[in-house]
């Protein structure tokens, strides 16, 4: 495969853009999800989304893809009613509504889909497919309604920023300012649910999730800018499908959809370790050198105790005097001396008057905040 293949060639075309404007949407629309805890929500619509996939099949008897998709939206929206309807209108946690509906719905889908495959019709094959996704059945088609909703979600977004900002951080407060928090809960649901409903045809029901929230999660790691969140997002999910439509593409019996949530899922990774604020790498790296400062400042301030007595600041003392005191190192002193704060003479130590001058602050400063 080559990068000419991508403008020339009509299915590889296609399929980049469609999963490129996936990934986008998803990262976008998912931003809200996680940040609303909601994560487990795409998971539950996705496996919701089955039984209408199968019901609008047996109902049509033909294998329309925006039929079929008509029908997964519908099964969405009911299952994501129906655990808000049980979060509200009953004890159980969101947690055990979530895996009550995602259990339910998809057991009655999969129930559908083992009574179509006996069903005497030709049509049924590939309706499997949506479990797992087939990138290769998109079409232009396809692209141009992904690429319209995806307008649609931006315009939606960017005319009510302010209130779905209020009511991601908290929804308590946009409530007493008189926003209509169940209308904008709605509003940011159903376009999750139609977002979800778009990726079952590339991604499947069984990953659709992964594909909603990793580039999301990836982003989160960056910034704790909403704004700057959503734009890494998008960023990430669509170099996930454009990235992952290439790994697929160039090898033989790849499937695009799981290739797609493995490069997300790299995403995920390399956040999670590298970034700045929030990354595994550099917090050891901060963990690492706030530990050494402190060995730093615990070693300066036993020294400022040994020589403060002491009519001349200066005097040497015995480096094995240090033995006892936890915090000293060799390492410790070289330290110490770089930053001119003693002197090393042999097996000999001395203080210098600016290591006097900040291990006297530093003491001063513990005992006040003892007192």
């Amino acid at each position: 495969m080559e990068l000419s293949d991508f403008f020339t060639n009509y299915t590889l075309r296609t399929i980049t853009l469609g999963t490129a404007i996936l990934g986008a949407i998803c990262g976008m629309l998912g931003s809200f999800a996680v940040l609303r805890k909601q994560s487990l929500l795409g998971d539950a619509i996705s496996h919701a989304s089955l039984p209408g996939i199968a019901l609008a099949f047996i109902l049509t008897g033909v294998k329309d893809a925006n039929l079929i998709l008509i029908g997964a939206l519908i099964s969405g929206l009911i299952g994501t009613f129906w655990i808000k309807g049980i979060v509200r209108r009953t004890r159980l946690k969101s947690d055990t509504a979530l895996g009550l509906i995602l259990s339910l719905f998809f057991g009655f889908g999969m129930l559908l889909l083992t009574f179509i495959q006996k069903m005497p019709n030709a049509n049924q094959a590939g309706l499997d497919k949506y479990l797992f996704g087939q990138a290769a059945t998109l079409v232009e088609q396809d692209v141009w309604v992904m690429a319209i909703v995806t307008g649609v979600s931006l315009i939606v977004l960017l005319l009510f920023w302010k209130e779905l900002k209020l009511l991601v951080f908290d929804a308590d407060y946009t409530k007493t300012l008189g926003f209509n928090t169940k209308f904008l809960d709605i509003l940011i649901t159903s376009f999750i649910v139609l977002a979800i409903v778009m990726g079952l045809q590339t991604v499947g029901v069984v990953l659709m999730s992964a594909m909603l929230l990793a580039p999301a999660a990836a982003a989160r790691q960056w910034t704790n800018n909403l704004g700057t969140m959503i734009i890494l997002a998008s960023i990430f999910g669509a170099f996930s499908g454009v990235f992952g439509t290439a790994i697929s593409a160039s090898q033989n019996n790849l499937s695009t959809g799981p290739v797609i949530v493995l490069v997300a899922a790299s995403f995920v990774l390399i956040s999670f370790i590298f970034s700045p604020n929030r990354g595994l790498l550099f917090r050891e790296l901060r963990f690492r050198k706030n530990r050494n400062e402190l060995h730093l400042k615990k070693t300066l301030t036993f020294m400022y105790r040994i020589v403060k007595n002491h009519d001349d600041i200066t005097h040497p003392h015995a480096i094995r005097i240090l033995n006892n005191f936890q915090g000293f190192t060799k390492k410790t002193l070289t330290k110490l001396e770089k930053e001119e704060l003693i002197s090393l003479k042999g097996n000999k130590w001395s203080m210098t008057h600016k290591g006097y001058e900040q291990a006297s602050a530093m003491y001063n400063k513990l005992g006040q905040s003892h007192d």
